[in-house]
C-alpha cells in the first residue's frame, strides 16, 4: 500500500499570520471608538431627575462591556490564533530546514 504524503503551504500559512496581524491593527479603530469616542457628558441626558445617575452609570457600564467583552474578546482571540499560526509556521519551517540538512 502506498503511503500518502501531506504538504503544508508555508507561504499560505505566512499569509494567514500577516492577515491576522492586519486584523489586529484594524481592531484599534473600534477599540478606540469604544473607549474614547463614546463620551457622555454629565447632563447630556437631562438634569435633575431621579434616573439621571442610573442612566449615566448604565452608559459607562455598557461602554466598558463593549470595550472588554466584545471588542477585547475578539482582539484576544485573533491575537491568540495569530500567535499559534506563527508558531506552527515556524515549526514547519524548522522541520523543513532540518530535513534539507540531512
Amino acid at each position: 500500500m502506498a503511503s500518502k504524503e501531506y504538504g503544508v503551504d508555508l507561504d499560505a500559512l505566512d499569509q494567514v499570520v500577516k492577515e491576522l496581524n492586519q486584523v489586529l491593527k484594524d481592531m484599534g479603530g473600534p477599540k478606540d471608538k469604544a473607549k474614547n469616542q463614546t463620551y457622555l457628558p454629565s447632563g447630556a441626558l437631562g438634569k435633575n431627575f431621579s434616573e439621571q445617575k442610573k442612566m449615566h452609570a448604565a452608559h459607562d457600564e455598557m461602554k466598558h462591556y463593549i470595550e472588554e467583552n466584545i471588542v477585547g474578546l475578539i482582539e484576544r482571540l485573533v491575537d491568540d490564533f495569530g500567535k499559534k499560526s506563527k508558531k506552527t509556521k515556524d515549526a514547519y519551517d524548522d522541520a523543513e530546514h532540518d530535513n534539507s540538512m540531512k
